[in-house]
């Protein structure tokens, strides 16, 4: 039920108010951020990080959250104390699924500090495809979605790039930058063209593959891949994970991914099960099967151009990785990241990828259950499997989660 009491986002506030992300994916958000810009927001994405972060959503909300509430809570009011944003012309804006995950409480939360520090004339704004809440002045809308989903191809294909080259080029950050430079390119082509020409989409994907390609690097000696799955938030912010990506890479690794594309498939996926499990309507079945059609091809066709020179690593079809979700655990498991968790660690292991970092962050139980209680019937169905679950929590110690990466990649094959 939508509560009556929150601030809405009006019309009026789009004209000169700044809209507060918070930072979970930097490629996509800078791209998706640039959409939006075309429509009149002013949106800043929120860098800020350290344990004052920490401290800050501690001091905010209370310690038995879940660890990423904790974190963007801290995030977002580290901002509004900061004194760089005027309170009363300042908006936040979070994204929300609206299913059993704690993550549905994050506006409640939110809104919570907002009263706490006197701030409760705050805006903060659901960004939710279930249409929880109604802000007369931030709308999504098919033109919208249309633009964003193409910021999610191009951000996966960046980022999965930037993975395949930045532990072997020649010119430390070269990877890194290229990819930046893509960003500013694709987020200015993505903002200000009238329509989405697809043919153009793939020229594209092509014209970055090469870029990658022809980054000076070093790949007589392949060095051992480690994929990093879990809690969506710590799995993919440096802020959640503590820069897991940049120390594995230090340490002598290749990081492996699954692309935010994913996730959006499997919460697809999850209404087609629905109505198969609950009978529920047959045109809303009808209409994610077509969705989840669109999707899988989209994400082929970009895995294509990846593969296409034979030099990069592709991604395995989603419907092979609905597939082997079911030999391990029941697809009718969803809360949280439920069965696709399992299915990217089965994925991984059989492509290859045997050396996994499960991130767990503090109260997501769906997780717990889901990533570190299935490892042994993943291990037991991919033999040789070198898994290691790392808490992140609040008081978790840095070092001893560094000590337990090194114990994995000591045996990493």
């Amino acid at each position: 039920m939508q509560d009556k009491s929150f601030v809405p986002f009006t019309e009026e506030m789009k004209k000169d108010y700044t809209i507060l992300v918070p930072n979970m994916l930097p490629m996509h958000f800078k791209l998706m951020l640039r959409i939006f810009e075309t429509y009149g927001y002013h949106m800043e994405l929120l860098q800020s990080s350290g344990h004052d972060i920490v401290e800050t959503g501690l001091k905010y909300t209370h310690n038995d959250t879940c660890y990423p509430a904790i974190l963007v809570v801290g995030q977002m009011m580290d901002a509004l104390l900061s004194g760089k944003y005027d309170p009363h012309k300042t908006a936040l804006i979070m994204f929300q699924t609206g299913g059993g995950c704690r993550a549905s409480n994050y506006i409640s939360l939110i809104r919570k500090a907002l009263v706490k520090a006197g701030m409760e004339y705050v805006p903060v704004i659901s960004f939710s495809l279930a249409g929880i809440e109604k802000h007369p002045g931030f709308r999504v809308t098919v033109g919208k979605l249309h633009r964003l989903l193409y910021a999610v191809l191009y951000g996966d294909l960046l980022m999965d790039l930037v993975d395949q080259t930045r532990p072997y080029e020649l010119e430390p950050g070269r990877a890194e930058r290229t990819a930046e430079a893509w960003t500013r390119r694709l987020g200015d082509e993505l903002g200000t063209s009238r329509r989405i020409n697809y043919n153009r989409v793939k020229e594209n994907y092509r014209a970055i593959v090469r870029s990658f390609a022809d980054i000076p690097a070093d790949r007589s000696r392949k060095k051992p891949r480690v994929g990093i799955v879990g809690e969506i938030f710590v799995k993919y912010s440096p802020l959640g994970n503590n820069d897991l990506e940049r120390f594995l890479i230090r340490e002598g690794a290749e990081t492996v991914v699954p692309g935010f594309l994913d996730f959006c498939l499997f919460c697809v996926y999850n209404g087609i099960m629905d109505h198969k499990l609950y009978h529920q309507g047959r045109a809303g079945y009808l209409a994610e099967k077509a969705v989840f059609r669109l999707l899988c091809r989209k994400r082929s066709e970009m895995n294509e151009a990846l593969t296409a020179g034979g030099l990069f690593v592709g991604v395995t079809p989603f419907e092979e990785v609905v597939a082997m979700a079911g030999e391990v655990i029941s697809r009718a498991v969803k809360m949280g990241e439920g069965w696709l968790l399992t299915a990217e660690m089965v994925e991984l292991s059989r492509s290859g990828c045997k050396n996994i970092v499960c991130t767990q962050p503090f109260g997501c139980l769906p997780n717990h259950i889901c990533g570190k209680g299935m490892m042994v019937p993943v291990k037991k169905l991919c033999p040789g499997s070198n898994i290691v679950a790392i808490d992140y929590d609040a008081g978790a110690s840095r070092v001893n989660q560094e000590n337990r990466l090194k114990l994995m990649l000591a045996n990493a094959g």
